[in-house]
Order: structure tokens, then C-alpha cells, then sequence
């Protein structure tokens, strides 16, 4: 079966409706300001200093441990974060619509307390099927995403087989992705998810063991980033999706 040598998700920086989500979760807003569809939300400040400093991170790195080829979510924070990222290293890189966010539905906008407020309903299916089967109107669940992230794994494995792959894309992934390489189960999940908030250019990764498989090396790791001089966003300005 054909294997990676490594993989790694960097989660893109911090995004302006990082910033406005904070603000409306702070304030008990039902609703987040914002200006951009999810596609097209740019980084902020912040997040651009974020990513080049991952970038120095990356450039750091012994050859034989860099990536050889880099895939992005197409929303456009992540796409920003991977060219600041990558700037002057060269690699080859592609976009894949498997890797964006997590659709929301209806959902889409509202903090935690907008959703209690203006769908009650929802809020109490969503606590009855629980958070990886929970799919809001016209949006994903977490399984639908798993499902997508499954189609780009097989491939990535088929195409860069003794390949190392790094990824850019967002919070939901990087769990889903331990969920898949790890074999992890529900439970086990959704205790991660409730242990841990993904942050901003956190770099998750596996490298192959003796046997070719891929097992764990780093978990939503920020080290990089105080190494770098850059300021990592604090555990309670990351914004997780409210449902």
C-alpha cells in the first residue's frame, strides 16, 4: 500500500473573522460582524506575521525533513497563509476544495449564543446526535468532512507515495486528520476536540515509523512561532465554530 514519508497541517493564521468572532462571543452578540463570504475572509495583521514566521520556520528545517509538496484549502486565508509560508521556497503546490472549512449552513455567522437564540431547535438536535453527526441545514457534519478528507488522503498517498506532503487548511481538519491517521474513534475524538482549540499556524504532523506508517511527531504546535518572534494568538482569542 502505498505511504507517505510525512505529513503536517498548519492551520491557517489569524483571519479577520478570527478577530470579529472573538469580539461577538466576548460581547454575547447573536451575530458575527462580518464583511466576506467564509471563502473570501483575509488574514489579519496578525496572521500574515503568523505565517511568515512559520515560513522562517519551515525554511530552517534540514532539507531531508522539509516538505516536497505543499496542497491549500482554496478559502483565501489559507491560500495567504501558504504564499507567506512559502515565499522563496520553491515548492509545488496545488488547491484542493476537499481541504476547506467546514460548511456551517444556516448556522453560518451566528455565535454559540445566536444559534440558542434563533434555533433552539437546532441546538437541541445537535446536542441529541451529538457533534460528529450533527449536520446543520445546509451545511456538514464532522463525518461529511471526514468523508472528503478520506478521498484526499488515499490520493495524496497514491501520488506522493514516500512523499512529504504539508497541508494549510483550518481547525476541524486538523482533528479530523488525526481521526483518520490514527484510527481514532468517536469518543476519542470529540475528547480531543474538547481538550485542545486548534491554534492559529499550529503545525500538526506524522512521520512514517520503521513499518511505513504514519504516527503522531506534533500536535497544534506554536513553538515555531515564539521561536520566530511572532506573537501565537491566545487560547481564548481562537475562535471555534459554535456548533
Amino acid at each position: 500500500m502505498a505511504e507517505l514519508a510525512a505529513l503536517w497541517i498548519v492551520r491557517h493564521g489569524e483571519s479577520t473573522a478570527n478577530v470579529a468572532a472573538t469580539a461577538a462571543e466576548t460581547s454575547g452578540a447573536e451575530l458575527i460582524d462580518l464583511s466576506h463570504r467564509d471563502a473570501d475572509v483575509p488574514l489579519s495583521p496578525t496572521g500574515e506575521e503568523q505565517a511568515r514566521a512559520t515560513g522562517r520556520w519551515l525554511a530552517g528545517l534540514p532539507e531531508e525533513h522539509r516538505p516536497d509538496v505543499a496542497v491549500m484549502s482554496p478559502y483565501l486565508r489559507a491560500v495567504s497563509t501558504a504564499e507567506l509560508a512559502l515565499a522563496g521556497v520553491g515548492l509545488p503546490t496545488s488547491r484542493d476544495e476537499r481541504l476547506r472549512d467546514r460548511e456551517l449552513g444556516i448556522l453560518d455567522g451566528l455565535t454559540g449564543h445566536g444559534v440558542r437564540r434563533r434555533y433552539p431547535d437546532e441546538a437541541d438536535r445537535r446536542a441529541r446526535l451529538g457533534k460528529f453527526y450533527y449536520r446543520p441545514p445546509g451545511g456538514e457534519s464532522w463525518a461529511d468532512v471526514a468523508l472528503r478528507l478520506r478521498g484526499l488522503l488515499g490520493d495524496l498517498r497514491r501520488d506522493h507515495d514516500g512523499g512529504r506532503v504539508l497541508l494549510f487548511g483550518h481547525d476541524a481538519l486538523v482533528f479530523l486528520l488525526r481521526y483518520l491517521v490514527e484510527g481514532l474513534t468517536e469518543a476519542e475524538l470529540m475528547a480531543l476536540t474538547r481538550a485542545h482549540v486548534i491554534a492559529n499556524c499550529s503545525v500538526t504532523g506524522w512521520r512514517a515509523d520503521d513499518a511505513g506508517r504514519l504516527t503522531p511527531e506534533v500536535f497544534n504546535d506554536v513553538a515555531h512561532l515564539h521561536q520566530q518572534g511572532a506573537q501565537p494568538t491566545r487560547e481564548d482569542e481562537i475562535h471555534a465554530e459554535p456548533v
